[in-house]
Formats: structure tokens, C-alpha cells, sequence
């Protein structure tokens, strides 16, 4: 094995492969235990496998770790990872954290850490990559040093909440379902601080992600100028059924305290019944006139924040242009538009055959529209055939899928079976079940 030193906020996301180079899953953390005399010692890797389930891999089946990728024996155990007692998370937990140096010299804060393979199989915390306080100078940066773990002990006083800003760092490139995921994983302190050092769009895309229940324990603990701006952020419809979950009394005094263009939006979609059209659509398609042209409407489907269902088509109404616009003329598909000359007019190109549904049409019925027209929206009009909003197909699925949808299914025979299945299809991953003796399984 290579006795490399190895950086583990560089491990994020690094893709784990069995020895034949078949891809196993990717890094989320990495697990060690404190020692009284001596650094900390690695027990293992925190992975995430297909189905977006973390497992734990011993580090003892792990033969390699270098050139941005780790190789494994091949062995994994399937059931879900369970942090114990005495085992902390580096990304999670350590980074972050406040050192003092035993020489006096003051403290810093740990930006990263290195492990190194000190025998076979045997790796521990080698050197901490430090930042010490910033100079009088707004500019100033602090300087950081590279220390041995000798050189420093933790500063933790009780009930100091530790800084998040370096977790945030290391997790800034993964996709909001994946943040979502990794957040749900830390511990419940951590995770409220991370979640409170998180931007407001960024918060709210990744609340967007998680269920219900799990969305209000991470609203619970914002004050409420602070949760009124992350729903600010939020789509209209996922902060509707967001605030339909809590008490009246609270999501009234939320819808207050929000920007009032973005509260109308979402008193309006309340208005409607979960089970029906209005209740799953979104308030905010791309609306156009029909003397717009195929160049304005491409402009407006680039933008990058927009969701790709809502790209893929443009409403046409008569003024106003804001739901609810004047009379809906129809919509025309961002395909359609790649056909024609960045001159033509959009009311020209108007899909004639696709109807839109009433706001109190069932979800049900509106399902089947989409899959029997293989259509990934579809828009929603009031009694006097004004636009009101779109339903997407992301929609839909949301209503469709159980509850716990987002929640992974390993806990059930069913998707034990299912992981069995697709794990020795492939033959790439022997599966372990239980503990055994002398295996190097969790």
C-alpha cells in the first residue's frame, strides 16, 4: 500500500473501486478513534454506494489510496453506516475545530488533515493543516502552518459551538440531494450549525431535497427572520408544502415575515388542495408574449438557475405576463424552437394539440396527461383560462413516490433483496452480512 500522505478534505467525493476496476461508490468522510498518547487512529472510510447509501469500509480492505482514487479488497458490508461512541467524523466533525499550541504560541483552527499508513493496514492522523487568527488588518488572512498532532491539543470549552465554514468549504461542489443527504447524516449539533452557517439559497435548495419532517427540525432551529429568507429562496409550491406542515399560528407568522411577492405566491398555491393541479404546480414558468422571437425564448430557457422541466417549454399568454397573466394562447417546446430562425415568432410556433388542465384537476388525472403525451410539463389555467402556474414532471413524482422516498429502502427485505441483486449481477462486490470474526467488517 502507498504510504503516500494523504489529505482527507481531498478525499471527498473520491470515487472507491474493487480490484478489478469496477467503481464501488465514492468518499464522504473518514472515521478515527482518539488515542491518549498517541494521534488519532483511522478505523475506516464512510462510502456512499449506489441507491445513495453510506457504508462503512474498514480500513483494513482498503489497499491503496493515492492518485485520486482508492482501491478496496472488494468486501463491503451493505448495512447502513451507525457512527458509535468514541469514533469521529474528520469532514464532520474535526474540521473546524480550535487547537492551541502547546508552546504558548496562541491557537489556530484545523482546515485539514493528513493521514499516513504508518504499518499494513495501520493508518493514523499524521499532520493537521492549521489557520491561525487573522491579523489587524481586514485584509489579512491568518497564516497557517502545518503541525504534527503533538504540537497542539483541542480547545473545545462547553457549549462552544464549533466553526462550520470549513465543512461547508469541502462540501461546496456536491449537488444540493447529495448536501441534503450528508447534512441528515451529522450529528444533531452539527448539523444546525452547519445548516446556520449555510448561504440562504443554498439552505433552501437543499431543504428542498429533504422530506417534510426532516425540514422542519432544520426550520425549527433558525429564528424566524432567518427561515423566513431560506423560504424566500425556496420554489413557491416546495415552500407551500413546506409551511402547510407546521402549526397555523408559526407558518402565518413566516408568510409575514417573507417578501411579500414571494408570500403571495405561496398563500395562492395554499389555496388549492394537495391532491389537485394547483396544489402541485409551481408559480414561476417562463411566460412570454407571442411577438417575442425564438431568440428571446432561447435566451430565457439559458438561464442557469432554472430547473430543467421549467426549460423545457414556453408559455405564451396575452398581458399581464404574471400568474395569473391574461388569456394562455399555448406553449411552445425548446426543441421546436431549435428548428426555426432566431426571427420567428413564438405565437407561431404554439403547440396546437397540447391542452392545459384546471388548477382543480386531479393529480391524478394529471399524471396520466403527462405519461400519456410524454410530457414533462403541463400547463394550469384557471376558470377564465388564465395561466396560473406549471406542473412538472419533478412535481408529480414528489406526489406520486411514498413519503420517504429520499429515505434509503436497505432497511426493508425488499431492498436488501434489490441491493443483493444488482450487487452480484455485476459480480463486483462480494457481500458481507452481519459480523464475523477476523473479516475487517463493521
Amino acid at each position: 500500500m502507498s504510504a503516500t500522505r494523504v489529505f482527507v478534505a481531498r478525499l471527498a467525493g473520491r470515487p472507491v473501486f474493487d480490484p478489478a476496476g469496477d467503481r464501488v461508490g465514492k468518499v464522504r468522510d473518514v472515521l478515527v478513534v482518539y488515542r491518549k498518547n498517541d494521534p488519532p487512529r483511522v478505523v475506516g472510510l464512510i462510502v456512499e454506494i449506489p441507491g445513495k447509501r453510506r457504508v462503512f469500509v474498514s480500513i483494513g480492505r482498503v489497499t491503496s489510496i493515492g492518485g485520486g482514487q482508492i482501491i478496496t479488497t472488494g468486501l463491503i458490508n451493505l448495512r447502513r453506516f451507525e457512527q458509535r461512541g468514541g469514533e469521529v467524523r474528520v469532514i464532520a466533525e474535526m474540521l473546524g475545530r480550535k487547537v492551541i499550541f502547546n508552546d504558548g504560541s496562541g491557537e489556530a483552527t484545523i482546515e485539514d488533515v493528513a493521514i499516513q499508513e504508518r504499518e499494513p493496514g495501520e493508518w493514523e492522523v499524521d499532520q493537521l493543516f492549521v489557520r491561525r487568527p487573522k491579523g489587524a488588518s481586514p485584509f489579512s488572512k491568518g497564516q497557517s502552518a502545518y503541525v504534527t498532532w503533538r504540537e497542539v491539543r483541542e480547545a473545545s470549552q462547553a457549549g462552544e459551538a464549533q466553526s462550520a465554514e470549513q465543512l461547508i468549504a469541502t462540501y461546496s461542489e456536491l449537488k444540493p440531494a447529495d448536501l441534503a443527504n450528508t447534512l441528515l447524516d451529522l450529528p444533531i449539533q452539527r448539523r444546525r450549525e452547519v445548516a446556520a452557517e449555510l448561504p440562504d439559497d443554498r439552505l433552501a435548495d437543499v431543504l428542498e431535497e429533504m422530506v417534510e419532517s426532516d425540514q422542519i427540525e432544520i426550520l425549527a432551529g433558525l429564528g424566524d427572520d432567518r427561515a423566513a429568507d431560506v423560504l424566500d429562496h425556496m420554489q413557491p409550491d416546495d415552500a407551500a408544502d413546506l409551511i402547510a406542515q407546521l402549526p397555523e399560528e408559526r407558518g402565518e407568522h413566516l408568510l409575514e415575515l417573507m417578501e411579500p411577492e414571494e408570500a403571495d405566491d405561496v398563500r395562492f398555491l395554499l389555496s388549492y388542495g394537495p391532491d389537485t393541479a394547483g396544489g402541485l404546480m409551481t408559480t414561476e414558468p417562463i411566460i412570454v408574449s407571442a411577438d417575442s422571437t425564438v431568440a428571446e425564448g432561447l435566451a430565457l430557457i439559458r438561464r442557469h438557475d432554472l430547473p430543467p422541466a421549467l426549460g423545457a417549454a414556453v408559455c405564451v399568454t396575452l398581458p399581464p405576463y404574471e400568474p395569473p397573466t391574461g388569456r394562455f394562447l399555448g406553449v411552445v417546446h425548446f426543441q421546436r424552437m431549435l428548428r426555426y430562425p432566431p426571427h420567428e415568432r413564438l405565437g407561431t410556433l404554439i403547440d396546437q394539440g397540447l391542452e392545459p388542465v384546471r388548477a382543480d384537476t386531479s393529480a391524478a388525472e394529471v399524471s396520466r396527461i403527462l405519461a400519456s403525451y410524454d410530457l414533462v410539463s403541463v400547463p394550469v389555467v384557471d376558470e377564465k383560462h388564465r395561466l396560473v402556474g406549471v406542473v412538472t414532471i419533478d412535481d408529480v413524482l414528489d406526489y406520486l413516490l411514498p413519503d420517504d422516498w429520499r429515505s434509503h429502502p436497505d432497511e426493508t427485505e425488499v431492498g436488501r433483496r434489490a441491493a443483493a441483486r444488482a450487487q452480484l449481477t455485476t459480480g463486483s462486490i462480494p457481500i458481507a452480512h452481519g459480523r464475523r470474526a477476523g473479516d475487517g467488517t463493521r
